[in-house]
Formats: structure tokens, sequence, C-alpha cells
């Protein structure tokens, strides 16, 4: 694996076994835990500015999940790369590091994991911050981008993904539309995905995109869908770059009716990558809102009929 240059992920990491295969993770600070759960073709470091403004008064835990960032790429015979196995891996950390009631940070892939994750135990959930990114089916109007029906369904679109790296190397492109990222920090996104097997979760996430009842996914989805207006009671920030072309206004639009509540804050001009595009306007967003104290005392324990 290609080196993290220090000065931009200044993290020694952990790992975790969960049975043959590792998990890395930051655990950065103290104080009331917030876990930040990436998405697909991330991993830790699109965090890491947010990491380093937390750290001093939270701790912070942001696991890569299987087969991205620092963690281990096992084969299919050894790893189920399904949404699932997503949610269990981070429910095993959750347990392993004792962590208390806690704050939720969720970007793409993030939201189906780590609301999967909260509809299990809601009562461990104090806030949620979401940052362009489902937990639920395809919104009424919005069509699956041939972007990714490419990569999910057919030979090239895989060959292209494992032999080329063509969707990690893309999105530093494609995901953010304010601002090019810099060199450095391009590659840095790239660097895990170096070879045929570090590319396998970044494919098999894109194939295990739920759209019909046949496929793996979908009654994971089902559930985490139907849990979502559990957590109307809880403090929720919304941020979203409007440009994205995958999690785009039909998605907000779904948070919007389950979350009428919620903290909103658009972005006309900002991408996917929407920490980078608009970090600086987005971290001290979140820095606030975690630290208001006015948490409703009551936390749902899970038996509420959603």
């Amino acid at each position: 694996m290609r080196s993290i240059p220090h000065d931009l992920y200044p993290f020694d990491g952990n790992t975790l076994d969960l049975g043959g295969y590792r998990m890395h993770y930051l655990d950065e600070g103290s104080g009331s835990p917030v876990l930040c759960v990436h998405g697909n073709p991330t991993w830790s470091f699109f965090y890491r500015d947010l990491v380093l403004n937390l750290r001093d008064r939270h701790r912070v835990v942001v696991p890569d999940h299987v087969g991205c960032g620092l963690s281990d790429a096992p084969d299919d015979d050894v790893y189920e790369y399904t949404l699932a196995q997503r949610i269990d891996d981070l429910e095993a950390l959750v347990e392993h590091l004792e962590l208390g009631p806690l704050d939720l940070v969720v970007h793409d892939w993030g939201g189906a994991i780590g609301m999967g994750w909260a509809a299990r135990r809601p009562d461990m959930v104090r806030r949620l911050v979401i940052l362009n990114t489902a937990a639920f089916h395809l919104p009424a109007g919005k069509a699956m981008p041939w972007q990714l029906s490419i990569v999910r369904d057919t030979g090239l679109g895989a060959a292209m993904v494992r032999g080329l790296n063509a969707f990690a190397r893309g999105a530093t492109h494609m995901a953010c539309t304010r601002r090019t990222l810099p060199k450095a920090v391009r590659n840095a996104y790239c660097a895990p995905y170096d070879s045929w097997q570090r590319r396998i979760a970044t494919l098999r996430f894109v194939q295990d995109i739920p759209l019909q009842p046949s496929d793996r996914a979908y009654a994971t989805i089902s559930e985490t869908q139907a849990a979502l207006p559990r957590f109307a009671d809880r403090p929720i920030l919304i941020c979203w770059g409007l440009r994205d072309f995958v999690f785009d206004s039909h998605f907000l639009a779904q948070w919007r009716m389950i979350y009428p509540d919620a903290e909103v804050h658009e972005y006309a001009d900002c991408g996917h990558y929407i920490l980078e595009d608009a970090g600086d306007e987005i971290i001290p967003l979140i820095s606030r809102f975690l630290a208001d104290e006015s948490t409703p005392e009551h936390i749902d324990d899970g038996k509420t009929t959603p």
C-alpha cells in the first residue's frame, strides 16, 4: 500500500480483529464520543479535518470499512461484502470500544451502515449529522445514475474499477465541484486502492446497491428505512452539496420529509465530497452543533413503533 503523508493524515490508528481480518480505525481525543462513518470510495481520510477539530473535546472514532482505507481487504470466500455485514462490523467496533451514547456522523454508504446500526441501538444515538447520504431506497423520481449502473451491472465497469481504480480516481475529480482537490489529497484518497485485490470493496459496494427485492441488501435497507422516524426527536444537522450527481435534491427532500425539524444547510456549488468542498464552513457548524447541550433527555429505547 502506498504511504499516506503524515502531514495530511497525522494519526497512528488502531486495529480490531474481526475474525481473521483487521478493521482499522481512528480513536482520537477524549470526551463525549462521536462516531463518523464513511462511504465508498472514501475512507477515514475523508474525516481527517473534522477529527482534528473535534478531538480536543470529543472522543472521535472513525472506522475504515473492511476492504477500505487501512483495513484488510480479504477475498469474497473470507468476507461477505454486504450491507448487513458492514453493520455487524460497526456494531462489533462500538461494543469493543465500550462506547456510551454517541453522536453519529454519516456520509455516502455511511448513512445506510450507520443508521442500520442505529436502528439496532436507538438508545445509543444522541445526535445525527447527515452529509450527502441515504439510509432508504431510491426516492421516487430518482433514477439510478448511469455511471453507477455501468459499474454495478457490467463486466467492463467492474474491470475498470479493479484494474484501473477508475471509481476512486474518478471520484477525486467528480465529487468536488466548488474547488479542485490538490494532487496530494487526490493521491491520498486513492493510495489504499493500489492493486486489484485492494479495490475489491470499491466494486462490491456498488454491486451491493439494493434496487429490487432479490438484491442482498434490499431487506436490510428496508428495515433501516422503517426505523428512521424513530430518531425524529433527536437534534439533527443536515449539510448537503446540491451538485452531487448521485445524492442529489431527491435524497435531500426525502431526509427533509423524514426529519422536518432538522437544521439544514444547502450548498448550491458543492458536490459529493462536501467536507472537501465546504469543510471550512461545515466543520464549525458540526462543532457548534455537537457542543449544544440541549439534547432531549429522552432517548428512544427502540420499543416505540415507528
